[in-house]
C-alpha cells in the first residue's frame, strides 16, 4: 500500500492559519466545528452517512513525520516555530455525530469537532473529502438497494474512478445496503464479500465458447457464473447448461434489453432443467434501471459508473464550520457567519429524531451553550442521533472495521423502514422529513 500521511490530504490554508493562530495565541482556543449540509442533491429525499470509521482510522495516522515536516519548511508553508509545534502532534480533541447507515437531511449536525482552534482547522479537508464521497455513495446505493427490493446488489465499479477512491466507495456502499465488492483490497482491508468470475476476453482468448466455460467450470466449479453475452446469448445458454450440467450456478447478462433478455434466459434454462440456475445482469445500471427490473428474473444486479459517482450526485455538499469557540474571557461562546445563503445556526448541537405510529415525523436540532444543552430534556419518544466517537483523542474501537460496517449495514435498512413511504419514491422532491432547528 502507498505510504502517506492523512496531515497532508489538506489545503495549504489550514497549515497556514496554523501558523498565524499560533503567533497571535489563538490556536489553543477551545473550538467547535460542525459538518453539516445546507441541502440535498436535487430532488433527494433523504441521505446515509458513511465514512466515519474511515475517518477514525485515519486519525490513528494523522501525524507527520521528517520528510513531511521539511516539505513544508522547504517550502515556507509554515515557520519553523510551527514545524516544532508539529513534531509530535496528535489530534486531541473529541468527536460526535451521526452513525453510519443514519440517514440525514439538510442542516443535520453530521459531525461535530471539539478542541484547540489548531488541531480542529488541521482536519477540515480529510474530514469533508471522506464524508462527502463516502455519504454520496452510500446514499446512491441506498436508492439502489431499495430500488432493487429483496435482490443484492454488487459493487463493480472500481474501474470507473480514482484506485483509491474505488476502496472508498466498496466499504460505502456496503453500508449503503449492497452485499459485496469485485474490489479485492476492499475485501480484504474490511473483510468483505468478494465477487467476479470472468469477462468477455476470457471467452474471446479460447477457439470456442464451450472451451472458454469448461475451462472456468475446471476452475471454480459448476457453482460459477458463466458471462452468456460475448456472441448469441441464447447458444450460450445452451452451451452452458451442456458444459456444467443442470446444476451450473449461475449466467451473466451484461448487455442489450436485459428485462427481455432475462425473462427469456429465464425460460430457457428452466426449458432445460436448469430451474435453480441463477440470472446476473449489469450495464451501467442506475436505480432507475433497477426499478424497471423488479418484475424481471433477475436473481442480482452488479453496479458499476452510477454507484462510484454518486448516481448524478458525487458529493453531498457538507461544509465545516466553527459553531462555538472560547472568548478571550476563557469563555465559550457561540459564533456564526451571516453571509448571504450561507448563515449557519450559532452553537453546539444536539440533534433526535421524533416519530408518530412508528413513522419518522421530524428531525430536531438543538443549539445552544454547552450549559444550555445539559439542561435540555427531549420530548418522549425522541431517539437521540447523536454517538460519541472519539473521547479526547482516543476512537471508540466499536465504530471501526468489519463489524462497524456490517452494523451500519442493518442499521441502514432499519433507519431507512421508519421514514415515511416518500423516502423511497425516484421522483424528484423535498426530504422526507423536515429539520426543526430550535436555539436556546
Amino acid at each position: 500500500m502507498t505510504d502517506y500521511s492523512p496531515a497532508l490530504m489538506t489545503d495549504m490554508y489550514e497549515y497556514t492559519m496554523l501558523d498565524a493562530t499560533l503567533k497571535d495565541g489563538t490556536a489553543g482556543r477551545r473550538c467547535v466545528f460542525e459538518i453539516f449540509t445546507r441541502h440535498l442533491p436535487a430532488g433527494r429525499r433523504y441521505g446515509v452517512v458513511a465514512g466515519t470509521g474511515r475517518i477514525l482510522d485515519a486519525l490513528e495516522r494523522f501525524h507527520l513525520d521528517e520528510e513531511d515536516l521539511r516539505f513544508l519548511r522547504d517550502r515556507r508553508v509554515v515557520s519553523p516555530e510551527t514545524v516544532r509545534w508539529l513534531e509530535n502532534f496528535r489530534f486531541s480533541g473529541s468527536i460526535r455525530g451521526y452513525r453510519e447507515g443514519e440517514m440525514f437531511f439538510p442542516d443535520s449536525p453530521i459531525l461535530q469537532v471539539e478542541g484547540s482552534f489548531g488541531e480542529c482547522t488541521l482536519l477540515e479537508t480529510l474530514l469533508l473529502s471522506i464524508l462527502n464521497y463516502d455519504s454520496a455513495v452510500a446514499s446512491a446505493a441506498s436508492r439502489m438497494a431499495s430500488a432493487a427490493k429483496d435482490r443484492p446488489c454488487m459493487d463493480m465499479g472500481g474501474r470507473r474512478t480514482n484506485e483509491w477512491a474505488a476502496v472508498a466507495a466498496a466499504r460505502a456502499a456496503v453500508i449503503g445496503g449492497f452485499q459485496g465488492t469485485a474490489n479485492l483490497l476492499a475485501a480484504q482491508l474490511y473483510d468483505l464479500k468478494a465477487i467476479g468470475t470472468a469477462a468477455h476476453c476470457f471467452t474471446l482468448v479460447h477457439d470456442s465458447e464451450a472451451d472458454a466455460f469448461r475451462s472456468q467450470i475446471e476452475a471454480l466449479g459448476r457453482g460459477t457464473t458463466l458471462l452468456v453475452d460475448t456472441y448469441n446469448i441464447e447458444e450460450a445458454v445452451r452451451t452452458a447448461v451442456e458444459v456444467a450440467g443442470p446444476d451450473l450456478g449461475g449466467v451473466r447478462i451484461d448487455s442489450g434489453d436485459l428485462a427481455a433478455l432475462a425473462q427469456r434466459v429465464r425460460n430457457q434454462l428452466d426449458a432445460l432443467g436448469a430451474t435453480t440456475t441463477k440470472i446476473t445482469v449489469t450495464n451501467d445500471l442506475d436505480e432507475y434501471a433497477l426499478a424497471a427490473l423488479q418484475t424481471a428474473p433477475v436473481d442480482s444486479y452488479g453496479v458499476g459508473t452510477q454507484l462510484v459517482t454518486g448516481s448524478g450526485a458525487p458529493t453531498c455538499a457538507m461544509v465545516y464550520k466553527l459553531t462555538e469557540r472560547e472568548g478571550a474571557n476563557g469563555r465559550m461562546e457561540p459564533v456564526a457567519k451571516k453571509s448571504k445563503d450561507k448563515a449557519t445556526v450559532p452553537g453546539r448541537k444536539l440533534a433526535f429524531r421524533s416519530y408518530e405510529y412508528g413513522l419518522a415525523d421530524a428531525e430536531h436540532v438543538v443549539s445552544g451553550s454547552e450549559d444550555a444543552l445539559a439542561a435540555f430534556h427531549p420530548q418522549e419518544g425522541w431517539k437521540d442521533l447523536l454517538v460519541d466517537y472519539m473521547d479526547h483523542g482516543r476512537a471508540n474501537p466499536r465504530y471501526q472495521g468489519h463489524d462497524a460496517i456490517m452494523t451500519a449495514h442493518g442499521y441502514r435498512a432499519k433507519a431507512l423502514a421508519e421514514l415515511p413511504i416518500t423516502a423511497l419514491s425516484l421522483m424528484k422532491g423535498d426530504p422526507a422529513i423536515p429539520t426543526e432547528t430550535v436555539v436556546l
